[in-house]
């Protein structure tokens, strides 16, 4: 009886013990939008406009030649503009981006998170707090990219099936 109790026990402790670190790793992703506590990031806020975020969340790294410089806060609806507004938060030590500078919204790798990935432009003006990043690039939805590559193939064959393909020959 002591021995099954004991036994009950360890099993209990090892599931608490996977589930604490299957949490501490799912809080490890980068654009998870899961964070401890409700800290406000410490930097500048910047916003910029996009057709199509894809699946861009509230904590997403922003980066700039590789380095994150700061992340995503908040994404919303712009009903004036009809697309999407996403606020970004820029480190205070990265206080020389140009204003003309561009963002796109990239992956990492094949399933990895999606990111704003800012290129920087040529004004000796800098970005400050309140700014509007305005050359934008949308998500490129693999969904789309393949609908468009089967409708593209089925036009091909459908107009080469249709009598296309011959020609009368000529008097």
């Amino acid at each position: 009886m002591r021995a099954n109790r004991s036994l009950e026990i360890g099993t209990g402790l090892f599931v608490l013990l996977g589930l604490a670190a299957l949490l501490f790793l799912s809080m490890q992703l980068p654009a998870n939008g899961l964070k401890f506590g409700f800290t406000k990031p410490a930097g500048y806020p910047v916003t910029a406009q996009f057709d199509n975020i894809g699946s861009l969340k509230v904590g997403a790294p922003v980066r700039m030649a590789g380095v994150r410089i700061g992340q995503v806060t908040r994404i919303d609806f712009d009903t004036n503009t009809e697309r999407a507004k996403v606020w970004l938060s820029i480190n205070p030590r990265f206080n020389q981006i140009p204003m003309d500078s561009s963002a796109s919204i990239d992956t990492e790798g094949l399933l990895g998170g999606q990111y704003i990935s800012i290129s920087p432009g040529g004004m000796p003006t800098y970005l400050k707090a309140g700014s509007q990043i305005i050359q934008t690039q949308s998500a490129l939805v693999l969904e789309n990219l393949i609908n468009k590559f089967f409708a593209t193939t089925a036009n091909k064959s459908a107009s080469q099936s249709s009598g296309g393909g011959t020609k009368e020959p000529q008097k």
